[in-house]
């Protein structure tokens, strides 16, 4: 069966496990302590020209949001995000277990604007019985968004003026920021993130890596005690190594950012794909997730062959999919892909 699924249901990049294996009996101290950790660190800051920049290496995306979250709020602030944000929909809850609200605004194809955010602080800050509601304490974005849409730099630095304005910080959630920074027509890159967020995470674990997100604090701002924060969350991991070795590898000649526009360049076969054969689109997406509107007669005949993730109902007889490729999707997956669709529909 051919799967496009999500982009992270292989392993991991080969020259990861490659320098996994060559380094596997070296004796290194722990919890991120290690020379590789300080490596990746160093290229991490580097590449986003953040000499103040401080990272922290995490195993996942849930994990990372949670953490730098509760880290970040005090104990009367919530978080405003999209109504369609992850955080909002797809982490169980996890930001609420900590005792943060999650503040939605509407989300527009995955996206939160200006003017929205604008309006709700300050309808908040307007409000005298504000002592008696959750204060939002921080703003999160993810980009590329659950819908594999990007903020340009215009909106993201009208949204970061704004957490200026009203002194919050602003966090992106890049678990897929490899598409996002290596998507055609972009005038988004790390160091324009690094000037206008105050936190966000490079993702490993969809992009190339077994397991793995790169914090970076950009403002010499990490929270005081924070590794202490990190193993009160279960998220401090004993070897550290781990998580280094595979940043180190994937910020090494480039790889990151080589595999990352390899996944794109299969989204956009994949769409050719689709077109060719009539389908339609929910929505433009310039990543490696792409949703395509599927009736239930092409649903059912499909998933019989490839598997991909359900998205949202549309009409009673309509239904939105999501395919992701990634950076081990092969051309060969593609064109198997064409093939089926020839017979099958």
């Amino acid at each position: 069966m051919l799967s496009f699924e999500s982009d992270y249901t292989e392993g991991a990049h080969e020259k990861i496990l490659e320098k996994l294996l060559e380094t596997n009996r070296e004796q290194l101290p722990g919890y991120g302590k290690d020379i590789y950790c300080q490596n990746a660190k160093e290229k991490i800051q580097a590449l986003c020209h953040c000499e103040n920049g401080e990272i922290a290496f995490l195993a996942g995306g849930t994990q990372t949001n949670a953490t730098v979250i509760a880290a970040l709020l005090h104990c009367s602030e919530g978080v405003i995000a999209a109504s369609t944000g992850h955080i909002s929909l797809h982490e169980a809850g996890a930001i609420e277990s900590s005792g943060h609200k999650v503040l939605e605004i509407p989300g527009h194809c995955g996206k939160i604007k200006s003017k929205e955010l604008r309006d709700f602080l300050q309808t908040f800050w307007s409000d005298q019985n504000r002592d008696h509601m959750v204060y939002p304490g921080m703003v999160y974005l993810s980009h590329p968004t659950e819908y594999g849409t990007l903020y340009g730099a215009k909106e993201l630095q009208e949204i970061s003026t704004l957490c200026r304005q009203y002194k919050i910080p602003l966090y992106l959630d890049g678990a897929r920021l490899g598409y996002g920074l290596t998507a055609e027509n972009t005038d988004v890159t790390l160091p324009l993130l690094a000037s206008l967020c105050d936190v966000f995470y490079i993702g490993g674990t969809k992009v190339g890596a077994l397991c793995g997100e790169a914090v970076v604090f950009t403002k010499n701002n990490m929270p005081k005690h924070f590794t202490n924060i990190v193993k009160q969350h279960g998220a401090l991991l004993a070897k550290g190594r781990l998580l280094g070795i595979q940043f180190d590898c994937l910020f090494t000649d480039n790889l990151y950012f080589e595999i990352s526009a390899h996944g794109n360049r299969m989204a956009k076969k994949l769409k050719e794909v689709f077109l060719k054969y009539g389908f339609s689109f929910y929505l433009e997406s310039p990543t490696n997730q792409q949703f395509i509107i599927l009736n239930n007669h092409q649903l059912e005949k499909l998933k019989k062959h490839v598997s991909f993730s359900f998205w949202e109902r549309l009409k009673e007889q309509e239904t939105v999919v999501r395919f992701a490729t990634s950076w081990a999707t092969k051309e060969e997956d593609i064109q198997a892909l064409d093939s089926l669709l020839s017979t099958i529909l």
